[in-house]
């Protein structure tokens, strides 16, 4: 499967998409790239979610591999989803080229990072990896299915995931979510939201016990896009997704003038809700305009 990442992730396609060697291999001749932002941490977050589940092809029988391909430091906090990651049992592999953060490469992978961590200076020279690349991959899988008593790190069921998102309460800088609890409670909520058209996304972390969340400081008239998703100790539940704009500024309204005198007036309004203050601009009108 594969999903490029910029401000938004997306799905080029999924682990069931193709079932031979051919397929594959035109599906990359065919691949165009996706330029923009470097928010690693919403990409891996995207990996979990939609990626690595049943529905998307992934066998829950199968290891799971995440090769982290970038050529830039991550705008948000990419070990944090790494870490949720790997604590489900999903190894990464990180590739960084030209300008990627060697630090941040070897904060994400997994470990040893002698074989999980590798960089070359540009897209040219990734050629040179696959041979040691693809023998390491082999060799993990063949590692880690020989173990006994392998976790099994993504198995959502409808007792593992909340339902029914609710987005109430909107105004111009907020907006109060709650949603209902899977019958498994889980051991924390991690809940997304960042604007649609592009923007560094926030992300805030509650207890399992907890159903609601206000968010605040939001940017008025905005789409936002929204995630909700269920931790548990070894398994990730399938996350709620909503989008919902906050509202514009209230404007003020009525004006009116009055009071006129040969170099005074003396204006007045109906006031707008929430302003903290007003901006008044004043300039002569240009001949021959009304009053």
């Amino acid at each position: 499967g594969l999903s490029q990442y910029s401000s938004d992730p997306r799905t080029e396609w999924d682990l069931s998409a193709y079932s031979t060697r051919d397929q594959v291999l035109k599906a990359v001749r065919n691949l165009r790239y996706k330029g923009g932002n470097t928010f690693t941490g919403l990409a891996l977050t995207h990996v979990l979610e939609q990626n690595l589940k049943p529905d998307a092809g992934a066998r829950l029988e199968a290891e799971k591999l995440v090769i982290l391909l970038t050529d830039g430091k991550s705008q948000d906090d990419a070990n944090l989803a790494a870490q949720t990651l790997k604590n489900l049992g999903i190894e990464i592999f990180a590739i960084g080229v030209k300008n990627a953060d060697e630090a941040e490469l070897k904060q994400v992978a997994s470990e040893p990072l002698e074989l999980t961590v590798y960089n070359v200076l540009d897209f040219p020279l990734l050629s040179s990896l696959v041979g040691r690349l693809t023998q390491v991959l082999c060799t993990r899988i063949k590692e880690k299915s020989n173990k006994e008593n392998t976790d099994i790190p993504v198995n959502p069921g409808p007792q593992l995931s909340p339902t029914d998102l609710k987005i109430s309460a909107v105004t111009s800088k907020s907006m109060h979510l709650t949603w209902t609890p899977p019958g498994r409670p889980p051991k924390k909520y991690r809940i997304v939201y960042y604007p649609s058209r592009g923007g560094t996304p926030k992300e805030v972390v509650l207890d399992g016990a907890v159903s609601s969340l206000q968010l605040s400081n939001l940017t008025s008239h905005t789409e936002y896009l929204v995630s909700v998703v269920p931790v548990y100790d070894t398994v990730v539940g399938d996350g709620l997704r909503g989008v919902t704009s906050t509202l514009p500024l209230s404007s003020p309204r009525s004006l009116r003038v009055s009071e006129l005198s040969h170099n005074s007036m003396r204006l007045s309004w109906k006031a707008a809700q929430g302003a903290t203050q007003y901006l008044v601009l004043c300039s002569a009108a240009p001949d021959g305009a009304g009053d």
